[in-house]
């Protein structure tokens, strides 16, 4: 059971399922999820570490950029099962299509530059 509550508690913000969404469409890092969110960078580290917990972002490092996606296949069952189903869930609502519609122009070349 304590899987699923952990899947249903990340879930539970706005913001970690517009992430889900965001990712759905491509894999980003955390200042792109950033700026598309206009959220700080700690609050947009906390959700993606929610998210992981639960089984439902994945990661990887590639040389300075750590890279957010889907998990394929995720380790968590039920966030399996919740994955499959999302991909067509909310994408008719009007957050999700303006946040899908502004990702073209988020360039992480342009936010990260180091």
């Amino acid at each position: 059971m304590k899987e699923l509550i952990k899947v249903m508690k990340a879930l539970s913000d706005p913001n970690r399922v517009k992430i889900l969404k965001m990712l759905q469409r491509q894999v980003m890092c955390v200042c792109e999820i950033k700026a598309a969110l206009q959220l700080a960078q700690p609050t947009v580290s906390k959700h993606l570490k929610m998210l992981e917990d639960a089984g439902l972002v994945g990661y990887r490092k590639e040389g300075q950029w750590v890279n957010y996606h889907l998990p394929e296949p995720p380790g968590n069952p039920y966030a399996a099962c919740l994955l499959a189903s999302f991909q067509t869930w909310l994408e008719t609502e009007p957050d999700i299509r303006g946040l899908v519609a502004k990702l073209p122009t988020i360039r992480r070349a342009d936010l990260c530059k180091k």
